[in-house]
């Protein structure tokens, strides 16, 4: 970094150009939308008081995102030992192009084998893997040796390999799917959850003290369909389906069940859903006002 400083319009300009890349690089290490967007604007404040000029705009904004998502992360760490149920990250949604195959390395099954990560290694791995920064700029980052950052992002890559998903999903059957389950888990229809859902299944629900939601991980096709019943028989009003979206790379739709927005992904595997992620935590939901109904 030297030479004249940096016009204002340039500055900017070089600034709204990666801001949404910067927003998802910061999201995908918090696991927060909110928190991502205050990362930006703060990367924005430092930005601003750069003096002399910059070669590369892009890696000198990765590298003040990374260093303040890392100190944010010292802080949630903390707050998630005493968050109350499962944690599960901001729902990012997306629309679903019947023409397209779904097949997002970034789920929220991946999310949550990261969470696992210390969070050098989470910022190696998004950097060096989904985000393809040259290694040595991501030593840069982290202020590491890029022999340490390999292997950083190596450990991190076999951690999360297994959270990769096996088989890409056709739009068309995810959205046949989706909607028979959307369908069958509203009226209770146990015969048809049966068929629709893998052996091993998992529910995860977010409601994070705030709203009513499951306070532990349900495993098991039996415990599901039990549940899934129980729901039906409290006479609770009938859950209202408002889109089929994306969510964080899963197919999933927003629906209002329970009188309470809340979004749904399905991790289909093979045919067969293994994991429901339900998020109804509202602090959660807030940035999804725009995409409730399409």
């Amino acid at each position: 970094m030297a030479g004249n400083p940096i016009e204002p319009s340039s500055r900017l300009a070089d600034f709204q150009h990666e801001r949404k890349r910067l927003i998802r690089l910061a999201y995908r290490m918090l696991g927060s939308f909110s928190e991502a967007e205050d990362v930006v604007q703060d990367a924005w404040l430092k930005w601003e008081q750069v003096d002399g000029s910059v070669d590369s705009p892009a890696a000198y904004l990765t590298r003040i995102v990374t260093r303040l998502c890392l100190d944010r992360l010292k802080s949630a760490r903390s707050r998630r030992e005493t968050y109350i149920g499962p944690w599960l990250p901001d729902p990012l949604v997306g629309s679903i192009d019947p023409d397209e195959t779904i097949a997002d390395d970034i789920t929220v099954t991946l999310m949550l084998a990261m969470e696992r990560l210390s969070p050098l290694e989470r910022a190696a791995f998004l950097l060096h893997d989904v985000f393809d920064v040259a290694l040595s700029d991501v030593a840069v980052a982290l202020s590491r040796e890029p022999a340490a950052v390999r292997q950083l992002a190596s450990r991190a890559r076999k951690h999360v390999q297994a959270a990769r998903p096996r088989f890409s999903v056709e739009a068309a059957e995810a959205s046949r799917i989706t909607q028979a389950f959307f369908v069958a888990a509203r009226d209770g229809d146990t015969a048809s959850l049966a068929s629709l859902l893998a052996q091993d299944v998992e529910i995860h629900s977010d409601g994070g003290g705030k709203v009513l939601a499951f306070r532990n991980v349900i495993r098991g096709v039996d415990r599901a369909l039990r549940l899934f019943a129980g729901l039906r028989r409290k006479n609770a009003p009938v859950a209202e389906l408002l889109r089929t979206a994306e969510i964080d790379g899963l197919p999933g739709y927003i629906s209002v069940d329970r009188g309470l927005v809340q979004t749904t992904a399905l991790d289909i595997r093979g045919g067969k859903i293994a994991a429901i992620y339900i998020v109804r935590n509202p602090d959660k939901l807030q940035h999804l006002a725009g995409n409730m109904i399409g």
